[in-house]
């Protein structure tokens, strides 16, 4: 089966675990990213509601499992990674279109927020350990808080990696590349994933370009495990 038509499947079967599965853990990023999009709106956000949403969110997709430094902190060391993504300079960042994801300005807005949600988990990591830690702060981590409020690139977790490299469509490694590889992917497949797209939706929810490869990826790396 081709890259494609695998994607495509692969995404049919997570959005219909998720519509079967009413409090399902599919929903989980459903729920968190309708929040962040109401939010950008809102001239008084709820940072603290937003950040239980976030926090239940990440949980749901294992970032407070094991020796997670995220487990041994309550839902309010996410309020300040909360109002970064909120600040308007990341407005384009929400659900941005691939051919968005082209443009220098976006490219260096989405770096700039990366960098600035790793550089406060460092702390906050070595503080829960007592010493200073050389390893970068998780990409997983990162980009999971990306796809949750943002929608704009996938989570780079095992299963996401697994996927993209079955075909090779991308790199397993998080970079600003590896995401261009991907915007190259869903251009070459353009009207067979944005028709695939278009029956993705819950409620007003849109589900972004990014999301679709996301969801599509992690379940054809889920299924081979």
């Amino acid at each position: 089966m081709d890259a494609i038509d695998e994607l495509i499947n692969a995404a049919q079967a997570f959005y219909a675990d998720a519509r079967r599965n009413e409090n399902g853990r599919s929903r989980s990023w459903e729920h968190c990213y309708r929040v962040f999009r109401d939010a950008r709106t809102d001239p008084y956000p709820d940072r603290d509601y937003l950040s239980l949403h976030l926090a239940f969110y990440l949980a749901s997709w294992g970032m407070y499992r094991g020796s997670s430094f995220l487990l041994q902190k309550d839902y309010k060391v996410l309020v300040p990674i909360v109002e970064e993504v909120l600040k308007p300079e990341y407005d384009c960042l929400f659900g941005v279109a691939c051919v968005g994801l082209r443009e220098p300005e976006i490219q260096e807005r989405l770096t700039k927020l990366y960098d600035d949600i790793s550089h406060y988990f460092r702390s906050i990591r070595d503080e829960v350990a007592g010493r200073e830690v050389a390893s970068s702060v998780s990409p997983v981590l990162v980009t999971k808080i990306l796809m949750g409020t943002l929608g704009c690139v996938p989570a780079y977790d095992r299963f996401f990696q697994d996927g993209v490299a079955t075909y090779k469509v991308t790199t397993r490694e998080y970079s600003l590349e590896s995401v261009l590889r991907l915007v190259d992917f869903y251009e070459e497949h353009n009207d067979s994933l944005e028709e695939e797209r278009r029956g993705m939706q819950c409620e007003d929810l849109i589900y972004p370009q990014m999301k679709l490869l996301d969801m599509g990826f992690w379940q054809i790396g889920f299924e081979k495990s």
